[in-house]
């Protein structure tokens, strides 16, 4: 059953290139770190949905200020002479136009020039990003929300639970390297969350996330799935969960942030 009030949809943005400063950093975990970046740059940024992705451009110096492309119609255009700018998809975890401030959480132990540079980030230091040039708008309306993912999917997660409504039902599973990756998570709808690692919860065969959704019993209602972390995980997942819960695909939103075999890839399962 589909109805109007539960119809997802995609709506695309202007691309504009943005350089911004680092104002603060804050420790979230022992993996995971919260970047606020401000500048004039970043007036009138827009992200209309919690799973949306930036790119974010690393300097190619430390320290120093990345080569930031401008727009050009057939996509960026970088400064001749420069070295191009190590990019990376990253969800804007929070934006405060009264502020001027962006939140970007970098999970750090993941290889890569993003998250060496997130590792040793301190204000006063220069960054590029791009984006977001789409949003793919999940109304909050459903009665229930699966919510699934590794640490890279923290943040859009985190994002997700704190729009729901307190009338809403989320079931929660995120998969961490260790179980001090644990945080807080915010939400006025009724929550229900399970925390694993790999080493507790896979069983013969099944990766953890996999094992751990298939002892899910899900509510009654209309309930749309959104999961997203390493390639091999989501997809054995969102195959469960179409092929034998038989769970239609326009209620699945699952996405590869990266993978063991290509780290710096972003894809989603349509």
């Amino acid at each position: 059953m589909t109805t109007d009030f539960l119809k997802v949809e995609k709506v695309q943005h202007p691309i504009k290139t943005r350089l911004l400063e680092v104002k603060r950093v804050i420790e979230l975990s022992p993996s995971m770190r919260r970047i606020t970046f401000t500048g004039d740059d970043l007036a009138g940024f827009l992200s209309a949905s919690f799973d949306d992705h930036l790119k974010f451009m690393v300097p190619d110096e430390f320290g120093g200020k990345p080569n930031i492309p401008m727009v050009g119609p057939k996509g960026l255009i970088f400064e001749e002479g420069r070295p191009k700018p190590a990019m990376r998809d990253y969800t804007p975890r929070r934006y405060d136009s009264a502020t001027n401030e962006l939140d970007i959480d970098f999970v750090l132990h993941h290889e890569g020039p993003a998250t060496d540079w997130a590792s040793q980030a301190e204000a006063g230091q220069f960054v590029g990003i791009a984006g977001p040039r789409g949003s793919f708008l999940i109304p909050t309306a459903f009665d229930w929300h699966l919510l699934i993912g590794d640490e890279t999917a923290i943040p859009a997660i985190s994002r997700r639970l704190e729009e729901l409504p307190k009338a809403a039902k989320a079931i929660v599973v995120i998969k961490t390297a260790t179980t001090d990756a644990k945080m807080e998570l915010a939400s006025r709808c009724v929550l229900d969350v399970k925390w694993i690692t790999e080493a507790g919860h896979a069983s013969a065969g099944m990766g953890a996330l996999e094992t751990t959704v298939r002892n899910i019993s899900l509510p009654q209602g209309e309930g749309y799935v959104w999961a997203a972390g390493e390639y091999n995980d989501i997809k054995a997942v969102r195959l469960y969960l179409t092929a034998e819960l038989g769970i239609d695909k326009s209620r699945i939103r699952a996405a590869s942030y990266w993978r063991k075999s290509a780290p710096a890839t972003h894809e989603h399962f349509e």
